[in-house]
C-alpha cells in the first residue's frame, strides 16, 4: 500500500482542516490506519486510529473533541477532520496502515508498516 496524505497548510488558531490520506493502487488492506505527527524537535506522536472494519476510532486527549477520524465507504482514502485548531497543533501529520494492530499497540507508531509522506501543518497564533 502507498499512502498519500495531503491538506496540510498555514491557519489562524481556532480554525479548520481537513487532512485526507488515501491509497494509491488499492484500497486499504490494513486492519487499522492512523494519523501520527511530528513537530520539530520532538518525538512523532499519536494523533488518531480508526479500526479499518469497525470503524471505531481512537484519539489522543489532546484532540478529543476537535479532530475526527474517519473513512470513505469506497475503502480507498481517511480523513482527519481537524476543529478548533491551536498552535500547539502545528506538526507535521502522517498517516499510516498497519496489518497487525490490535489494542495494545494502536497508539505505537512501529506497529504500523506503512507511511505517507506527511503533511504539514501550521497553526498561528
Amino acid at each position: 500500500v502507498q499512502l498519500q496524505a495531503s491538506g496540510g497548510g498555514l491557519v489562524q488558531a481556532g480554525d479548520s482542516l481537513r487532512l485526507s490520506c488515501a491509497a494509491s493502487g488499492r484500497t486499504f488492506n490494513s486492519r487499522a490506519v492512523g494519523w501520527f505527527r511530528q513537530a520539530p524537535g520532538k518525538e512523532r506522536e499519536f494523533v488518531a486510529a480508526i479500526w479499518w472494519s469497525m470503524r471505531t476510532p481512537h484519539y489522543t486527549d489532546s484532540v478529543k473533541g476537535r479532530f475526527t477520524i474517519s473513512r470513505d465507504n469506497a475503502g480507498n482514502t481517511v480523513y482527519l477532520q481537524m476543529n478548533s485548531l491551536k498552535p500547539e497543533d502545528t506538526a507535521v501529520y502522517y498517516c499510516a496502515a498497519g496489518q497487525s494492530i490490535i489494542l495494545s499497540n494502536i497508539r505505537n507508531p512501529r506497529a504500523y508498516g506503512y507511511w505517507g509522506q506527511g503533511t504539514l501543518v501550521t497553526v498561528s497564533s
